[in-house]
C-alpha cells in the first residue's frame, strides 16, 4: 500500500484527515511563505542600513557644528580678553599724558608748590578714572582685621583698645566690584 491509500483509508474510517496527510498536502505552502521572508529581510536590512547612514550623517554634522561652536567661542573669548582691557587702558592714557606734562613742568619750574598741586590733580584724575571702571579703595584703617580683604604684614603692640584693629596700611588694597583686586597690606595692633 502506498501513502495515499493509507491516508484515504484512515480518513474514511474516522471521518477526519490525519495529521500526516495534512503535512503531506501542505508541504508546498510553507516553502512559498519562506520565499517571501528573505525578501522582507533584505528590504528591512536595506532600511536599517539607510537609517544607520542617516543617523551617522546627522552625528557627523552635529559634531562638526559643535567643533565650530567651540572654536568660535574660544576665538570670541580671546578677543574679549584682548580688547576688554583696552577700555581701562584708554582711560589711563590721559593720566599718562598729564604725568608727562608734569615732568616737563618740573624741569622748567622751580616752584615746588605748583608742581605739588599738579601732581595732586593727576592723582585725583587717576583715582576718578579707576572709580569709573569700578575699582575702589579698601578702607581698613581703624577697623577690625579682615583676612578676606587684607594681609597682615606686621603686628604692633598698641594697647587693649586697638587690639585686633588695623593700625596702618603699608600698601592700599583695591576692589573691583565685589571682588578683591589686590589685598591691602596692613599693620595689626596686638
Amino acid at each position: 500500500m502506498n501513502e495515499k491509500e493509507i491516508n484515504t483509508n484512515e480518513e474514511t474510517q474516522t471521518g477526519e484527515t490525519p495529521q500526516g496527510a495534512k503535512v503531506a498536502d501542505d508541504a508546498t505552502e510553507p516553502t512559498d511563505t519562506m520565499a517571501d521572508e528573505p525578501q522582507e529581510e533584505v528590504s528591512t536590512e536595506e532600511q536599517l542600513t539607510a537609517e544607520v547612514a542617516l543617523w551617522k550623517d546627522k552625528f557627523v554634522r552635529l559634531q562638526a557644528e559643535f567643533d565650530n561652536y567651540r572654536k568660535r567661542t574660544l576665538r570670541e573669548k580671546m578677543d574679549l580678553i584682548q580688547t576688554g582691557g583696552s577700555d581701562v587702558l584708554k582711560a589711563m592714557l590721559p593720566v599718562r599724558d598729564d604725568i608727562e606734562r608734569a615732568l616737563a613742568a618740573m624741569q622748567k619750574s622751580n616752584d615746588a608748590e605748583a608742581v605739588q598741586k599738579g601732581v595732586e590733580l593727576i592723582a585725583q584724575k587717576f583715582t576718578e578714572a579707576l572709580k569709573q571702571k569700578g575699582v575702589t579703595e579698601i578702607e581698613v584703617v581703624g577697623k577690625p582685621f579682615d583676612e578676606a580683604v587684607a594681609e597682615a604684614v606686621a603686628r604692633f603692640p598698641a594697647g587693649d583698645d586697638k587690639k585686633g584693629l588695623v593700625i596702618d596700611t603699608v600698601q592700599t588694597g583695591y576692589m573691583l566690584g565685589e571682588k578683591v583686586l589686590r589685598f591691602a597690606k596692613v599693620v595689626v595692633g596686638e
